[in-house]
C-alpha cells in the first residue's frame, strides 16, 4: 500500500537503494515548451558538501556515484515520471545529512512560466529493487509566481534514512538554489 502524505509529513524510508520519481504536467499553451529540471543537493550543515555534491542536469552524478539523475526531461510530455533520480542510501558519504530534491523552471523569465502553469506534481519513492512504491507526495498547491520548489527531502536521523514532503516554492528558479545551498560547505 503506497502512503501519500501531505505537506509537512515525514516516513521512515528503510530501503537500502531508491528511485525518486518526479512528474509533472504543463498546462496547455501556445507558448514555449515547459522544461522542468530536478536537482538534488547533498546537504550538511545546510550547504552542499563539496563540489560535484549539486546534481543536476550538468551534473548528472555525485562524486561517489551513490546519487544519480536519468536525465533531462525538455518537456514534461507524457505520463509517468518526467524525471528520475537513483539514490544508493548505503553509498552516501556519512558527512551527508540530507538530500534536498528540488524542481525548477528552466528559462522561467524568458518565457515568462511559474509553477501556476503547472498541474499534478509529484515525487514519489519507489524500492529500486523491486518497483515497489514506498510514498508519493503530490503538490497541491497553487504556485501562481514561483519558479522552483523544493518537493521533499531525504534525511538522516538516528542512523535511518527518512523522507519529508517539503513543499516550499520561491522565485529564482535555479539561480536561487545555487545562492541558498552551494556555499560549499566546511565540514
Amino acid at each position: 500500500m503506497v502512503l501519500n502524505l501531505k505537506k509537512g509529513q515525514r516516513v521512515e524510508v528503510g530501503l537500502r537503494k531508491v528511485r525518486l520519481g518526479l512528474g509533472w504536467n504543463p498546462n496547455s499553451t501556445s507558448g514555449a515548451p515547459f522544461d522542468l529540471d530536478v536537482s538534488l543537493c547533498l546537504l550538511q550543515s545546510g550547504k552542499v558538501v563539496e563540489d560535484g555534491h549539486f546534481i543536476f542536469y550538468n551534473n548528472l552524478a555525485s562524486p561517489d556515484g551513490s546519487v544519480r539523475l536519468e536525465g533531462d526531461s525538455l518537456d514534461g510530455a507524457g505520463d509517468g515520471d518526467d524525471e528520475v533520480a537513483h539514490v544508493d542510501l548505503t553509498q552516501v558519504a556519512s558527512r551527508v545529512e540530507e538530500i534536498l530534491v528540488v524542481v525548477s523552471i528552466h528559462e522561467y523569465e524568458e518565457r515568462k512560466q511559474n509553477f501556476g502553469q503547472v498541474r499534478n506534481s509529484y515525487i514519489r519513492i519507489t524500492d529500486e529493487s523491486n518497483g515497489t512504491e514506498l510514498c508519493r507526495y503530490e503538490l497541491d498547491e497553487d504556485f501562481s509566481i514561483e519558479s522552483a520548489v523544493e518537493f521533499g527531502r531525504l534525511y538522516r536521523k538516528a542512523d535511518t534514512w527518512r523522507f519529508e514532503a517539503v513543499g516550499r516554492a520561491f522565485n529564482g528558479g535555479l539561480q536561487y538554489v545555487v545562492d541558498q545551498y552551494y556555499a560549499v560547505s566546511e565540514g
